[in-house]
């Protein structure tokens, strides 16, 4: 049996695949190995290292951090999905002025630096560090995901939209009720994707001195006795912003799976005609 994309694997492929992922695991375990070994060997696990994690006074601040952090990224989260939602709306709308003006702004907010924005904001406009670290997420990751949206819409195929005008449905309907709901699944992915860089951005609040958790692990590391005091520090920030994004995943694909459940999607089953079926007008079909 074949694929439309490709042959399926027979089994010399198989024993190939096989090796070579078990060579790879083979890979990652030696460098993981490797660099705990190194850990061990410049003391990183010792006691004295790890006993300030301890204290109520640090771990209220991590907490802290973390709460700043979830703060900014929902904010901007929110906004960015409304940003792109306006800004995709009107690249594709069927006015040259609107599209333009919106074309103009897509391609400016995209190609700035994130960080240049961040400090255009907090130092030339005077704002506070958490409007400003918003605000330049909120115009970067808008401006990406109108992109996303405008290509999702018109990933749907040509046969959907003109089925729909032909059914009497205005532009807001064929929109709303056929267009985004097939689009959503395509562009649900760069979606999350997009989400993940701007829960990974807000760290870049600890340049203007937004009390995130990447700021609040600077402040403890710089406040700690002994050598090297970041790595410590990084092992306890690191596994956590992973684990957000992971939960970012598990929740993208929440979404699709409860989507392809969705009775308003799913493909229903026609039953197969029979023999004595009815035409229109209640005759039956010749024999």
């Amino acid at each position: 049996m074949t694929t439309a994309l490709y042959d399926l694997p027979g089994p010399r492929a198989r024993q190939r695949h096989r090796l070579y992922g078990v060579g790879s695991t083979v890979v990652i375990l030696a460098l993981i190995g490797w660099i705990i070994y190194l850990l061990l060997v410049s003391g990183q696990f010792a006691a004295e290292k790890w006993t300030p994690f301890t204290y109520k006074g640090i771990q209220e601040l991590l907490l802290r951090g973390l709460g700043n952090t979830l703060k900014a990224f929902g904010l901007a989260a929110v906004l960015s999905l409304a940003l792109g939602g306006v800004l995709a709306t009107g690249r594709l709308s069927e006015h040259r002025a609107v599209r333009w003006v919106c074309t103009l702004l897509v391609e400016f907010f995209r190609a700035m630096p994130v960080l240049v924005m961040i400090f255009f904001i907090y130092v030339a406009l005077k704002a506070e560090p958490l409007v400003a670290l918003v605000a330049g997420l909120t115009l970067y990751n808008g401006s990406v995901l109108a992109e996303v949206f405008r290509t999702g819409v018109n990933s749907v195929d040509r046969g959907q939209r003109e089925a729909a005008y032909a059914l009497g449905m205005g532009k807001t309907q064929v929109m709303t009720h056929v267009l985004v709901p097939q689009a959503v699944r395509a562009m649900l992915p760069a979606i999350i994707s997009q989400l993940v860089v701007a829960l990974k951005d807000t760290s870049l609040g600890f340049l203007i001195t937004y009390e995130e958790f990447l700021h609040a692990g600077k402040l403890i590391a710089s406040n700690l006795d002994y050598d090297l005091p970041f790595i410590p520090v990084v092992m306890i920030i690191s596994p956590i912003y992973i684990g957000m994004c992971m939960l970012l995943s598990w929740l993208a694909s929440w979404v699709s799976k409860r989507q392809r459940r969705n009775p308003k999607v799913e493909a229903v089953e026609v039953a197969a005609p029979e023999p004595g079926t009815l035409l229109p007008g209640g005759h039956k079909p010749p024999a």
